[in-house]
Formats: structure tokens, C-alpha cells, sequence
């Protein structure tokens, strides 16, 4: 298959998507967010199975789960002669712009918030869990300061007072956060070496270990409770990782931004041909505004 102009290269990319033991709907979903969103959001499926090929995904795959996240209303497709196109939901589009905000944005260093659930109200629950909040006792709940306040619920936000240097303790005694440590460590040790071996990357293989990076940094950030910095010990790992992958990310977009230009075909022909604004907006706000600066 064509690689759009790569070269040999010591970076095992092939070893890396095969180790993150992928999903296909997962990346797929990560393939519009980063890839396919800031081109208007629709795509023909063949540069879907073509990029998803490059990971190891195989055609069969991508179909099922196509077909999948258009049964979920995440994707609507349309056919032009042979060739089929999918694009984003409106629906869908509005979820990729808050994730996006998250996964190329700044740290959202929020205050804390005390929620009064009452009983009954395990769905609203999950939802805080995913959050960020944990129950202090049955029907109440704290947490980041973070998103609208539940229908029905009693709220109260609050700046911390006092023995501010013990929020960390607090943290570990109310969160596990050990596990989510471990997901940045690992997401360090697998993508930092491939900071050196940028300049020997092909385009197409740019894009492909781009995919990577945000897979893995939108997986492991959207399962972190995103706890408000002082409550973090000085050494978690999230800070670095969130450094190397504005710096993976920035040096990568050259050729990945040209892989896409020149390959990705959208209903119209091939899809935007300039790099688009909201990507440089990605690498000015990646670059200026890492959670250690």
C-alpha cells in the first residue's frame, strides 16, 4: 500500500499499534476527531479502511464498526456513484468539540464541587464519576468543579481554605489514582523515543503514529478524574506526559497535515489542501500552554 512518500525508519510503528491492541470503532472515532473533524467531518470510507490498514486493522473490521457508529448516530453515510462517504452527526460533532477542547486544550484547573444526589439517581451518578467525582457517603458526592450542574441536584462549589498543602493526601485517601499514574507512565515510555526519529518518518507513516499519540492521550485523559493541580503530587506523571504530547503532536503535523492533504478523499474530491486553522490553533494552544508551564 502507498506509504506517501515514506522512509525506512527504526521506530517500530507496527509494534506499537499492536501493543495498544486496538478497537476499531475507538480509533476510528480518534481518526475523525483529529483527522477528519477539522475537514468538514465527512470522509470516503476507502481513506478510512487505508488508514486504519496502516495500524493493522483490517478492512472487515472497519466496516463492522462503521456500521456500528452509524447505528449509534455518531456517523451518517451517502453514496456518490460506487463510492460510499460518512460523515459526522450533528449530534456527534458537538461531543468531538468538547473532547477536543479537552484533548488539544489547556488544563482546565477548576475548583472543587459537592454534589447532593439524593437516592435513586444512579445514572446521574455515573455521570459524575465520569467527571471526576467520587461518593463521600450515599447521595453525595465531591469532585473538579466541572460541567453544567445535573438537573435536580443541590451543588455547592468551593475554593479550598486552610491546610492547603494536605489537598494531595486528601486525594489519595478519596481517589485510586495509581492506576491512571501507571497509564501516563506507560504512555511516555511507549511514544518519547519516537521524538528523535521524527525527521525519518514518511508522511504516511506521520499520520499514522500521530493517530497513535492522540489515541492513547485521549484514552488515558478521559479516564483520569482530572483532579485541580494542587491536589496532584509534584511528580504525577500526567504533567509529562501532557508535555511530550504537545511536542510528539507539534513535530509530527508537517507531514501528517500533508499526508492528509493529498490522500484523504471527501465526497467533493480530496479533502482541504491547506493546513486548516483549527489546526494551527491546535499546536499554538499545544505549544504555549503545556500543564508544566
Amino acid at each position: 500500500m502507498p506509504d506517501g512518500g515514506s522512509t525506512s525508519s527504526e521506530l517500530d510503528i507496527a509494534g506499537i499499534a499492536a501493543d495498544m491492541r486496538l478497537r476499531a470503532a475507538a480509533f476510528i472515532v480518534t481518526l475523525y476527531g483529529d483527522a477528519v473533524a477539522p475537514r468538514g467531518g465527512e470522509v470516503w470510507i476507502g481513506t478510512i479502511i487505508e488508514t486504519c490498514a496502516r495500524v493493522g486493522i483490517s478492512e472487515t473490521l472497519v466496516r463492522t464498526a462503521v456500521s456500528r457508529l452509524v447505528a449509534a448516530r455518531q456517523l451518517e453515510g451517502r453514496r456518490r456513484g460506487r463510492r460510499s462517504f460518512y460523515r459526522l452527526t450533528d449530534g456527534a460533532r458537538t461531543d468531538f468539540d468538547v473532547a477536543a477542547a479537552l484533548i488539544y486544550g489547556p488544563p482546565d484547573n477548576c475548583d472543587w464541587r459537592f454534589t447532593w444526589l439524593g437516592e435513586g439517581q444512579d445514572d446521574t451518578m455515573a455521570r459524575l464519576e465520569q467527571l471526576g467525582h467520587v461518593r463521600l457517603r450515599p447521595g453525595m458526592t465531591v469532585g473538579p468543579a466541572r460541567g453544567p450542574v445535573p438537573a435536580g441536584m443541590v451543588v455547592f462549589d468551593a475554593a479550598p481554605e486552610g491546610a492547603e498543602a494536605r489537598l494531595a493526601e486528601m486525594a489519595q485517601d478519596l481517589w485510586t489514582l495509581e492506576p491512571h499514574a501507571q497509564a501516563y507512565r506507560a504512555l511516555i515510555d511507549r511514544f518519547q523515543p519516537a521524538l528523535a526519529q521524527v525527521d525519518h518518518l514518511g508522511e504516511a507513516q506521520a499520520l499514522s503514529l500521530r493517530l497513535l499519540l492522540v489515541h492513547a492521550w485521549r484514552q488515558a485523559l478521559l479516564r483520569d478524574p482530572r483532579l485541580p493541580a494542587k491536589a496532584l503530587p509534584d511528580d504525577w506523571p500526567g504533567h509529562a506526559a501532557r508535555d511530550m504530547f504537545a511536542a510528539l503532536y507539534a513535530a509530527l503535523c508537517p507531514k501528517a497535515e500533508s499526508h492528509i492533504a493529498q490522500h484523504f478523499q471527501g465526497c467533493d474530491g480530496v479533502l482541504t489542501p491547506t493546513l486548516p486553522n483549527l489546526i494551527r490553533r491546535r499546536l499554538e494552544t499545544l505549544k504555549k500552554r503545556g500543564i508544566s508551564q
